[in-house]
């Protein structure tokens, strides 16, 4: 018998100084059995961090020809495609064909290593950013994670800062590739 997705509730006030954004993002977000709660926090802090507001969670994990965050136009293709993660450079390459844009918010324990191996084969990607935030964030989040999530996102002069409950973290976003 498969195990069942956790299902997380999450509330996120996001003002986005950098882009004139100020809203407050509601959404509903499953947790594949296979997936971890730092992949799973990771989504959320892309949703935060590339919103725009067509912008939506796709199948994740258990979906392989989708990314984790998209934004569809009416006619069905993907104008914004949103990857967490490390990713194979080709998979990035293929949707940089198929999108107006992609975006990565590139996190992960083989970072570093990633990025020397497989961020140069990326190069000539001219519709794709890659950003990173401190990875610290992601693992003080988790040890914080609850089924109901609350945060304040704040993003200004390329920093982000996220209060969850009494404690804010802070990180700048690492612009890898590409420009926001």
């Amino acid at each position: 018998m498969a195990l069942p997705s956790k299902v997380y509730k999450a509330s996120l006030q996001l003002s986005d100084v950098d882009h004139g954004i100020y809203e407050t993002l509601l959404a509903t977000v499953a947790q594949h059995p296979s997936e971890t709660e730092e992949r799973l926090l990771a989504r959320l802090l892309a949703y935060a961090i590339f919103h725009e507001p067509e912008l939506t969670f796709t199948k994740g994990i258990s979906a392989t020809d989708e990314p984790d965050l998209w934004v569809k136009r009416a006619d069905d293709r993907v104008r914004l495609w949103v990857e967490v993660g490390l990713p194979e450079p080709d998979r990035i390459i293929k949707a940089s064909r198929h999108s107006e844009r992609v975006a990565l918010l590139a996190c992960g324990r083989q970072l570093a290593t990633w990025d020397q191996q497989q961020l140069p084969k990326l190069e000539k990607v001219a519709n794709l950013i890659v950003i990173s935030i401190d990875p610290a964030i992601i693992t003080r989040l988790v040890s914080q994670l609850e089924r109901s999530i609350t945060w304040s996102v704040t993003i200004t002069e390329g920093t982000l800062y996220l209060t969850c409950g009494e404690e804010t973290l802070e990180s700048p976003l690492q612009v890898k590739m590409g420009s926001r």
